[in-house]
């Protein structure tokens, strides 16, 4: 296995609550595809969930080396997990083409207070 790249994310999750308490739609429409949303929202405690998506999205960013300043969009990284099977990553748009056929590997874990996740592509 070649690597292409590695990210790695660590955020509050009390960071990611505070956003979705203040800015509720705005900031979960922003980051957050529709089945995400639909996901976390069916969770008793939905925010480790939310802040563990944003650390994947960011950790993705990371290991294909564009950040997310404009380069990619939030909502062209989505996270696919059931709690049941290992987390994925599915991308679109500009995400998409600048992955390629990259194979991607995504690990999460979260606690009360953090959530983190790292993102390894193979080239």
């Amino acid at each position: 296995m070649a690597l292409f790249g590695i990210g790695i994310d660590l955020v509050e999750v009390a960071r990611v609550r505070r956003a979705l308490e203040r800015y509720p739609e705005r900031f979960r429409d922003r980051v957050f595809t529709p089945s995400e949303v639909a996901f976390c929202e069916g969770l008793a405690d939905k925010y480790p969930s939310y802040a563990g998506r944003f650390a994947a999205k960011e950790a993705f960013s990371k290991a294909l080396g564009t950040g997310l300043r404009g380069a990619i969009g939030w909502r062209e990284i989505e996270v696919l997990d059931n709690e049941r099977t290992r987390p994925g990553i599915a991308v679109s748009g500009r995400a998409a083409a600048l992955l390629g056929d990259r194979k991607v590997h995504l690990s999460i874990t979260h606690l009360k207070d953090h959530a983190s996740a790292v993102v390894l592509i193979e080239d």
